[in-house]
Parts: structure tokens; C-alpha cells; sequence
């Protein structure tokens, strides 16, 4: 059960990012279209590539089943679904994209919770969950959202550490699959940021909501963040942005 649901908006007075960044975020813009088009010309899509080998979708599965892992970056991924009557709002399936305890760069830590037994940094189960993209049956992005920490079975860092995770953020294969999701967290970088400081939040107030209660775990609280977007109306304002100079 989905008991809170925070929907945050990218605004229009969003801050200005550095000419780097837009250059960075306009190249992923490039890539992950292009990885879209592609498959669509084959018949294919980012969905049906997840599920590629198996012979049917089914509810709660890894896809693939031993998931996505880069042995280099230690960036980690797989698509599923839930089941129908477990579900806030139409949702076909979506990606988990996560960070090995290995990927992650220095100085970051596990948060200091005392209601859980948090794994140390240097911990290979320590893993930390990014962010999720909600896919549509086509296998269009439709979705960013951000878990409570008992969904994802995830050490809980804060958001600032997990920003820091972002930019390792890498599947080295060459499948359109592994280039669009890397260029996704590059692509809405803003977005992601957003909603890991919401995600947060949401705890917060959970936690002051509900005292005594041990918020991670706490199966009313599963979504902690979410924000809708369109990969076109992204990429406009993207545009905009790199017009202006902004």
C-alpha cells in the first residue's frame, strides 16, 4: 500500500546548470533517442529488450534475472512489474537502477539509522537505489520515482551521498538498453536530484508523523517521491536552456 505520494514538477525557474552540464545532459539527449529510435525501426523497444530470452513477463521477476551489472562501475539494473492490485497508478513496468558499495566515490557513507543495522560502505551487498523510471507498454519513459528503503532491501544513504553516486552511474555494454539508461541519469539529472531531497523529506515527515514507528520499514510508505515527465517536453526545454545561454 502506497500511503504518501510526493509529485514534484521540474520548474521553470529551476536553477542554472553550468554549460558543461547542458552539454553533458543535450549529448545523453542525443543518445537516449537515439537508442529509442533504433529498437522502434527493428520492432524492438526498451522494454521488450529487458525481457529479451524470456519466454514470458512475469509479475515481481528480475529482467534480466540475474540483473544488469557493470564489473567496472558496479552501476546495476533490471526491469519489472508489480502486480496489478499493488499499484498506485497505471504503471506497466519500470527499471531499479542502483550503485554498488564498490562504485561508489569517497567520503560517502551509510546513513547512521537506529532503527536498522545499516551495511558499511565497504560492504558489497551495500548497495543504494538511485532512482526508478516508470515505463509504458511501448517502452516509453513516463515516470521518475524514488522508494522507501525496506522496497529495494537497500543500505539508506542520504540524498547529498547519493547525488554524489550519480555521476558513476555507467553500463559499459554497447546494447541500446545499457547506452539509454546511463544516458537517462545524465538526461534528467535535475529531475533525479529533486527527488532524492524529496525523497528525504518525505521521511521526515513520516518519521515525525508517526513516532516510534520505524519509517523504513514501514510498508504504508513505498513511494517517497515521484515526478511525471516527457522525454519531448525534456528536451525542449533543454533547448531553451542551451539557447539562452542559461
Amino acid at each position: 500500500m502506497i500511503a504518501q505520494r510526493a509529485i514534484v514538477h521540474l520548474a521553470d525557474d529551476a536553477p542554472a546548470f553550468s554549460p558543461e552540464m547542458l552539454s553533458r545532459m543535450a549529448t545523453a539527449a542525443e543518445t537516449a533517442v537515439d537508442c529509442i529510435r533504433g529498437l522502434h525501426e527493428s520492432g524492438s523497444n526498451l522494454v521488450l529488450e529487458a525481457l529479451r530470452g524470456s519466454e514470458d513477463f512475469v509479475e515481481w521477476e528480475h529482467y534480466p534475472h540475474d540483473d544488469v551489472r557493470d564489473a567496472v562501475t558496479h552501476a546495476q539494473f533490471f526491469l519489472h512489474a508489480h502486480a496489478p492490485d499493488d499499484r498506485d497508478r497505471p504503471d506497466y513496468a519500470h527499471f531499479h537502477a542502483f550503485m554498488g558499495a564498490a562504485g561508489m566515490p569517497p567520503g560517502v557513507h551509510p546513513a547512521e539509522l537506529d532503527c536498522y543495522s545499516s551495511r558499511s560502505a565497504e560492504d558489497s551487498a551495500a548497495i543504494s537505489h538511485l532512482v526508478a523510471i516508470s515505463m509504458t507498454p511501448t517502452g516509453m519513459p513516463e515516470r521518475l520515482f524514488t522508494t522507501n528503503r525496506w522496497v529495494t532491501a537497500e543500505t539508506w544513504y542520504r540524498a547529498s551521498d547519493v547525488i554524489a553516486m550519480l555521476d558513476g552511474f555507467a553500463v559499459g555494454g554497447k546494447r541500446p538498453l545499457d547506452r539509454w539508461i546511463t544516458s537517462m541519469m545524465v538526461l534528467f539529472r535535475p529531475q533525479i536530484e529533486r527527488l532524492l531531497h524529496e525523497r528525504d523529506a518525505a521521511v521526515d515527515r513520516w518519521r515525525a508523523a508517526y513516532p516510534g514507528t520505524d519509517v523504513f520499514e514501514d510498508r504504508r510508505l513505498e513511494i517517497t517521491s515521484a515526478m511525471d515527465i516527457s522525454l519531448e517536453a525534456h528536451i525542449a526545454w533543454l533547448d531553451a536552456r542551451l539557447e539562452s545561454g542559461a
